[in-house]
């Protein structure tokens, strides 16, 4: 997997390719946390080119959205294909967590 991490406007975006899973989801935690760690409370996760996420990505994506809740910031993800979108559907996320159309949509969001 890849993570594409840059900042725009404040918030800390952070764009991932390929599968999210329990091989991968230490080094995307890491990075989070990272920029956790550096103060930032506004992140989106644009999952336009993710193409599998296990339950390892999911629980680090509710372990930084309790973190980044804690401290008055959002976390929203945008641009995920269907059968993503479905995961987080079936888990439940999708009734705590953000999931928005588009970059433009997210923004609005934080």
């Amino acid at each position: 997997m890849e993570i594409i991490e840059k900042e725009q406007a404040g918030v800390s975006i952070f764009k991932l390719v390929g599968r999210l899973d329990s091989k991968t989801s230490p080094e995307f935690e890491k990075r989070i946390f990272d920029v956790i760690e550096k103060g930032s409370k506004n992140m989106i996760a644009d999952f336009e080119d993710l193409d599998y996420i296990s339950s390892a990505g999911l629980r680090v994506i509710l372990k930084a959205t309790k973190d980044l809740k804690r401290a008055e910031g959002k976390f929203v993800l945008c641009s995920m294909k269907d059968y993503v979108k479905e995961v987080f559907e079936i888990s439940g996320f999708d009734s705590f967590l953000p999931i928005v159309d588009s970059m433009d949509d997210a923004f609005k969001k934080i």
